[in-house]
């Protein structure tokens, strides 16, 4: 769900998030605001976002540095928070369809 929203929103194949090796810095900072988002949005600890890259928990910790400190940048604000902003809708519809009962009608 991360790694396809934040690729949509950066124009990015999805598997360019999860390479192994680094890649260009508009790619590294998408993979960053995954990391953010997964810790941020999703309250995963810094172990379980690092885990989805196949990083460690200090380089999603600075990941989330990075991210904060460019949030000051009025554009960069503005796409993280729409990130955010569809991994909430997400989450909230998955909260929905858990909460419909097998075979409930409604």
């Amino acid at each position: 769900m991360i790694e396809v929203t934040v690729a949509a929103a950066f124009d990015l194949p999805v598997e360019e998030l999860s390479a192994k090796t680094r890649r260009a810095a508009p790619i590294a900072f998408a993979r960053q605001i995954s990391m953010y988002c997964a810790h941020v949005t999703f309250g995963w600890s810094l172990t379980e976002a690092g885990a989805v890259f196949d990083r460690d928990r200090t380089t999603a910790a600075h990941a989330c540095r990075v991210v904060e400190d460019r949030r000051d940048d009025a554009r960069v604000d503005k796409v993280v928070a729409s990130v955010e902003g569809a991994l909430n809708h997400w989450l909230f519809a998955i909260e929905g369809c858990r909460a419909v009962e097998p075979g409930d009608q409604r």
